[in-house]
C-alpha cells in the first residue's frame, strides 16, 4: 500500500496478525528483502515492511532535508498513527537499524522492543564524522557521474558484503537487480541526509534506552559485532546473539536460522 506522508508517497508491505513489527532494510534494500523472514514471522506478527525514503517503490524528493534521521523517524511515526498502530516492535538493519534506533531515542513510548541487526549508534568524534562525510559524498558523487550500474558493482564488491559470494548465483543476482531498481537521486539523497557521519551519534546515550534491545550480529563481520558488544555494554535490558558462519546481512545470508531467532526473543519481550 502506499501513504502519503507530508507529500511524500512511502510503500509499505503489511500482512499477518499479532503485535505490529516494523522491519527497516539497509542502504540499496527495500522492503522484499524481508521477504523470506516474512513469512515465517507473519504467522506470529503483523508484519509492516517499510520502503525507507529514497528506496524501493517509496519517492525519492529531491529537498535532501527530507532523509535526515529525525524527519524519517517522524515520517515513520505518521505512518504508525495512519495504520492506527500505538506500539510496535521496531527491526532495523544496517542503515535500518541507525534508523530504528534514533526512531528509539526520539519516540521511546512508541516502542515495545528494538532489534538491531548489524547496525551501530553512529561515529563517536567529530574527525570521524567528517570523513565518513567526505567518504559518503565520493559515493554519492559516483552515482551521479558513473550512473547506478557502475556504483551497484562497485557497492556489491565492498569487504562489508564479501561473505555473501558463498550464496547461490540466484540470490546475488537477485540482491543485483533489486539495487538496481532503485532512484539514483533517492541513493545519493540518502547517502547525504542519512549517512553515518550526518546522523546523531547516540553512544552516550545507550542507558536511555529501557525497552528490551535485541543485538544481532554475524560472526564475519568482525567490527559490527565489535559495535554491537560495546553496545550490549551500556544498554540496561539487553541481549546479544551472534550467528555463527555469516556476516553483515544475517537476514540474507541465513533467514531461516534469523527469523527463528527473532521471533522467540520478541514473543519472550524480556531478551535479558
Amino acid at each position: 500500500m502506499l501513504i502519503n506522508v507530508d507529500g511524500v508517497e512511502y510503500y509499505i508491505d503489511v500482512r499477518g496478525e499479532g503485535e505490529p513489527l516494523v522491519f527497516l532494510h539497509g542502504f540499496t534494500g527495500d522492503s522484499t528483502t524481508w521477504e523470506k523472514v516474512s513469512l515465517l514471522l507473519s504467522q506470529s506478527f503483523q508484519i509492516i515492511a517499510v520502503d525507507i525514503i529514497g528506496h524501493g517503490k517509496t519517492a525519492s524528493p529531491g529537498d535532501i532535508s527530507r532523509y535526515t534521521m529525525s524527519n524519517v523517524a517522524k515520517d515513520i511515526i505518521v505512518i504508525l498513527n495512519q495504520l492506527k498502530i500505538n506500539k510496535a516492535h521496531i527491526l532495523g538493519y544496517s542503515m535500518g537499524g541507525r534508523l530504528a534506533l534514533s526512531f528509539a531515542m526520539l519516540y521511546p513510548e512508541r516502542i515495545l522492543s528494538l532489534a538491531l541487526e548489524s547496525a551501530s549508534p553512529g561515529l563517536k568524534t567529530p574527525d570521524e564524522r567528517r570523513e565518513r562525510i567526505r567518504q559518503d559524498e565520493k559515493l554519492a558523487n559516483m552515482i551521479l557521474d558513473k550512473g547506478i550500474e557502475e556504483f551497484v558493482n562497485y557497492w556489491g564488491q565492498i569487504p562489508l558484503f564479501k561473505s555473501q559470494e558463498r550464496l547461490p548465483k540466484s540470490i546475488l543476482s537477485e540482491i543485483r537487480i533489486k539495487r538496481l531498481s532503485n532512484n539514483p537521486l533517492g541513493l545519493v539523497n540518502s547517502l547525504r541526509g542519512m549517512g553515518t557521519g550526518s546522523q546523531t551519534a547516540w553512544w552516550d546515550q545507550l542507558q536511555n534506552l529501557h525497552m528490551p534491545v535485541l543485538l544481532l550480529c554475524g560472526e564475519l563481520d568482525v567490527k559490527f559485532c565489535d559495535v554491537a558488544h560495546e553496545m550490549k555494554s551500556l544498554i540496561p535490558h539487553a541481549k546479544l546473539v551472534e550467528f555463527n558462519g555469516v556476516g553483515h546481512a544475517i537476514h540474507v545470508e541465513d533467514p531461516i536460522k534469523f527469523g527463528t531467532i527473532v521471533r522467540k526473543q520478541l514473543l519472550k519481550q524480556n531478551f535479558t
